[in-house]
């Protein structure tokens, strides 16, 4: 808790300091993610759940995760080279026009939802596992000054895979290390329950 804590207070300044970034033209990110639509889905909601919905997701949020692409900080071969062709303007107006879509509902699996509620909400104390919603708030719906994402409705597969790929250092393009210290304490059936509780967070 006081790790997450410490990195919202420096991810805050950061924010601050490049609040600008986010300032792209939906109507001209609506144009440009024709090509997303095919993975991502109509209007950022995406129908295999393997893929993640960009509705509704924080636009800075959106643009870091393009920059890591693009840089080669986070690995995927599918999304590597369409970062590769986007400059700081349409990742700005891709961003605007995610963002400002609304993103569709989702259901948890009735026998998951206890312990995914517990681990969210209040961690699991014996094994050093913080609380999900310390930094993505209550009901999913993240922190955008700190740059913590939404994961209200999002494909539960997706965050299963997500959480998997910190626990096992795949993924490195969180501040700190703060998602890898969490996910290397969780079981795979915590990380599945918390998937699962996410998907259904409204």
């Amino acid at each position: 808790m006081k790790k997450c804590l410490v990195t919202v207070l420096v991810v805050m300044g950061m924010m601050v300091a490049g609040g600008a970034q986010a300032a792209g033209d939906a109507e001209a990110g609506q144009a440009r993610a024709a090509l997303c639509i095919a993975c991502h889905g109509p209007g950022g909601n995406s129908l295999n759940p393997m893929w993640p919905k960009l509705a509704g997701q924080h636009p800075n949020y959106i643009i870091k995760q393009l920059e890591s692409f693009k840089a080669g900080e986070r690995k995927d071969p599918m999304m590597a080279p369409m970062a590769a062709a986007l400059d700081d303007k349409a990742r700005a107006d891709l961003a605007a026009y995610f963002s400002s879509q609304k993103r569709s509902a989702g259901v948890a699996a009735a026998d998951k939802v206890k312990l995914g509620g517990k681990i969210y909400r209040g961690g699991n104390k014996a094994t050093g596992v913080a609380a999900c919603m310390a930094c993505h708030g209550p009901t999913g719906a993240g922190n955008p000054a700190a740059n913590y994402p939404n994961l209200a409705g999002q494909q539960s597969i997706y965050v299963e895979k997500a959480l998997k790929d910190f626990r096992s250092g795949t993924r490195v393009t969180d501040p700190n290390g703060m998602m890898r210290g969490v996910a290397a304490r969780m079981t795979d059936a915590e990380i599945s329950a918390v998937a699962q509780f996410v998907q259904g967070l409204k």
